[in-house]
């Protein structure tokens, strides 16, 4: 205890004592940047020296070897010029992107300098090469190269003429006149340089010393102003150590949490009025008492319920408890308790243990607010059910003890048919008293064992554990007839309710989670579709329902797939019947999609799942945008094409931006509407007759054709033909492959084309699988013939290469020829 006391009274004077510590070190910092500072302005004025003395000394010894033209002075002068050349030599390193620090070095040493005094230089020149103070002097010393390096190269030309004896009297003038012109010219820049280098030298030397003289000021102000803080902060320790017994007993006499004081014996020796009301004991007559006598406190932990007896007497032993997060139960004398935790402390005077200090908070409330806490996390607040949360927790531990015990469980997954009409028209009210009411009634007619949870909106969930088929069925009944008979009325107004309810029976655990909750909302979508107001029961493995699922999993990767730009488009040609179309291609496009191993997938596979889950427009977009582009992009060797026929989907054209997104992509690509011809099928036409007349009408005034596809397939075809400005009809295929066996669907494409002819629209005939259909259907008088028999799909791209021969009847007397043959 001592050594810890020694310990703080030495950080307690450290703590005082660092300001002025800190002064000295900052001080000293700066004095000795300074003098490293003035080192190195010093070996720059040393090393100007040396430069301007190499300079005048080559100058000399030049002039004395133009005169003589003895090898000694030329020795002499070179290495005199040899002084200014290294100092540009260091320079130039230094001025580098990346500064070269060895070339520096080494061009310092060479230029005369002490290795010693060159980090220096280098130091100075890198952090202060645009300070003003030294910017001037190495402007100065850059204006001379030039004038140094003139010298250089003539002294090297004087020497190569010199040196073979071919120098004439006349070059020796010259060259006597250019020494003395550059040394009139390097006289004044060499006096500059050392002039600015100088005045840069000294007033570096008076900004340091400033800078030195106000730190130190500020220094000692600083020093001042803590020494007086220190003192203000002695007098008001002082101040407040006599303010705080005062507000001490106030604070223990008026604070919330029950505050017990004992002697070293563990006998009470003060408690303040929350402790009196907390322990039912009165202040006075519970003084001197040992605390076993007023109080017990018990473990609340539901694994170790214990009584801690020995608890005051750890405290007192100088053990701290600080509170182990284990609740605890106060018991008072007359057996009742109140929750609470625990904090005690020993209290010493002169390092003995005179006593100890306990503190009680009283957490009855916090018990009651995480209680509903806990029943928020799992339960929905407006139906008082089950949430989604508890519901799967409940289901993954009933899919756990499946693993272990056979049993037969059902899961229902419920969905109220009308609950949007009532939310819409009476708000937000009547639709949480509608679902209190519906909950209500779905609680009335289970068991007390089932859990009926809200999942969400106006989904409910019910779990049936111990539940046969048969009883899940009967169950499910009841909760549709519950609803069914639910007589709400909100406003004046009455409503009637409906539920469609999927079950599902859970014979195992072979199925997650996941894929159950699936397979319950799978059952539920399939009774919505099926009328509503009625129960689909499925058992987990119904073909019907791993259909459904597999058209849910498409969703997610179709996708993918737009995300990826997996899909791919092939084209089928369409030919002539009737002589020969020579301006180009005519081509129905048709897309594919290539899965993650580039496999490619029949349409027939995806579109049924597109259709059903909404996403044809977003394929319908991703086909237009990529055909457009396509066709924009056609080499000069590519087929060129005439008619280029795309598919769209009911959806797409009952959308009323798609118009506007087909003629934005005419705008971008600056493909012709007239190449393009819309293909939409009869049912999805007659469907929405008003939406599909005003897109043709809409795309068709800006040039676009329409071909209905599948005509003859619908009930109504020939009645809402004359609603619909389509340019073509193609005849349903399943007419056409058997025409030449089925009198009944030859007679039907017949009437098609009479109606054809008589309306004034061109007639395809698709499934065109041999010649001799296509020759029968010439015969009949239809335009145009699609099918294996003319070509087959083929990639569509820049460079699509059509087939040879689009003229049927060419076609067909080169196959008779070859047959003769």
């Amino acid at each position: 205890m001592t050594r810890q006391r020694n310990i703080r009274s030495r950080l307690q004077l450290f703590g005082l004592l660092w300001p002025f510590i800190a002064v000295v070190l900052i001080q000293t910092v700066i004095a000795g940047a300074s003098l490293y500072t003035l080192s190195a302005v010093r070996a720059y004025a040393a090393g100007e020296s040396a430069w301007s003395k190499g300079h005048k000394d080559a100058i000399y010894y030049l002039t004395l070897y133009a005169n003589t033209g003895e090898a000694q002075y030329y020795e002499r002068f070179r290495q005199s010029i040899a002084v200014p050349l290294a100092d540009r030599d260091a320079r130039l390193a230094m001025e580098k992107p990346v500064l070269d620090y060895d070339a520096a070095f080494d061009g310092f040493s060479r230029g005369g300098n002490h290795p010693s005094d060159n980090p220096g230089l280098i130091w100075l020149f890198d952090n202060f090469r645009h300070v003003p103070y030294l910017s001037n002097a190495v402007d100065r010393w850059v204006d001379a190269d030039p004038k140094i390096l003139e010298i250089a190269a003539l002294g090297e030309a004087m020497h190569a003429d010199i040196s073979t004896n071919h120098a004439t009297q006349h070059e020796l003038a010259a060259w006597k006149r250019s020494i003395h012109r550059l040394h009139e010219e390097t006289a004044p820049l060499a006096e500059a340089f050392s002039v600015s280098l100088g005045r840069g030298s000294r007033d570096i030397t008076a900004l340091l010393l400033c800078v030195n003289v106000i730190t130190a000021g500020l220094l000692i102000l600083l020093a001042m102003r803590r020494t007086g803080n220190l003192l203000e902060q002695r007098r008001a320790f002082e101040n407040a150590l006599n303010a705080e017994r005062e507000r001490a007993q106030i604070t223990l006499a008026s604070i919330g949490q029950a505050v017990v004081a004992t002697d070293a014996d563990g006998r009470l020796d003060y408690m303040n009025e929350a402790a009196e009301i907390m322990l039912d004991w009165h202040g006075a007559s519970a003084k001197g008492k040992p605390l076993d006598q007023l109080f017990r406190l018990v473990s609340d932990d539901e694994d170790n319920d214990h009584e801690d007896n020995g608890f005051i007497a750890r405290v007192l032993s100088g053990e701290a408890i600080g509170g182990s997060g284990v609740p605890q139960q106060l018991m008072r004398p007359d057996l009742s308790s109140v929750a609470v935790s625990l904090v005690a402390a020993p209290l010493y005077v002169d390092e003995k243990v005179a006593g100890a200090v306990l503190v009680f908070h009283d957490r009855t409330k916090e018990q009651e607010f995480l209680a509903q806490l806990s029943w928020q996390a799992t339960h929905d607040t407006l139906t008082s059910l089950a949430n989604r949360r508890e519901f799967e927790a409940r289901l993954n531990a009933s899919l756990a003890a499946l693993a272990k015990r056979p049993a037969v469980h059902a899961l229902m997954y419920l969905d109220l048919d009308q609950f949007k009409i009532v939310n819409d028209t009476c708000g937000h009210a009547a639709g949480d008293e509608l679902l209190r009411k519906v909950s209500a009634a779905l609680r009335n007619q289970l068991r007390s064992s089932d859990l009926l949870a809200r999942l969400g909106g106006d989904e409910f969930g019910i779990l049936m554990e111990n539940c046969p088929e048969e009883l899940a069925a009967s169950t499910a009944e009841r909760l549709r007839m519950a609803v069914d008979e639910l007589n709400f009325v909100w406003a004046g107004r009455a409503f009637k309710i409906s539920v469609s309810i999927g079950v599902v029976g859970m014979p195992d655990a072979s199925m997650t989670l996941e894929e159950i909750l699936r397979s319950v909302d799978v059952a539920c979508y399939m009774a919505k579709e099926r009328g509503r107001n009625r129960i689909q029961i499925q058992q987990i493995g119904d073909m019907e329902v791993e259909q459904r699922l597999g058209e849910m999993a498409w969703v997610q990767r179709l996708r993918e797939a737009l995300e990826q730009n997996r899909f791919r488009i092939f084209a089928q040609e369409i030919v002539p019947l009737h002589g020969d179309d020579a301006a180009g291609a005519h081509v129905e496009l048709l897309i594919r999609l290539a899965d993650a191993e580039g496999k490619l997938i029949a349409p027939g596979v995806f579109i049924p799942a597109a259709e059903r889950y909404g996403l044809m427009p977003l394929i319908d977009r991703w086909m237009v945008r990529s055909a457009f582009d396509i066709l924009a992009r056609q080499t000069t060797d590519a087929t060129p094409i005439s008619t280029c026929a795309i598919n769209l989907s009911g959806a797409s054209f009952g959308d009323d931006s798609f118009a506007d997104f087909v003629l934005e992509q005419f705008a971008r690509s600056g493909v012709s509407p007239a190449t393009i011809c819309f293909e939409i099928t009869e049912t999805s036409a007659i469907a929405d007759l008003d939406r599909a007349a005003h897109f043709i009408g809409t795309l068709q005034a800006h040039g676009c054709r329409f071909s209905l596809d599948d005509f003859g397939s619908g009930m109504s075809s020939f009645s809402y033909l004359k609603a619909l400005p389509v340019d073509y009809l193609k005849i349903d295929g399943g007419f056409v492959k058997d025409m030449l066996v089925d009198r009944i669907d030859r007679a039907m494409v017949e009437m098609i084309q009479h109606i054809g002819e008589v309306t004034g629209k061109r007639t395809i005939a698709e499934f065109v699988e041999n010649n001799d259909i296509a020759r029968v259907l010439r015969d009949i008088g239809v335009d145009y013939a699609q099918g294996y028999c003319i070509a087959k799909p083929r990639p569509f791209g820049e460079r699509y290469v059509g087939i040879k021969s689009r003229s049927f009847e060419a076609r067909t007397e080169a196959s008779d020829a070859a047959l003769a043959s």
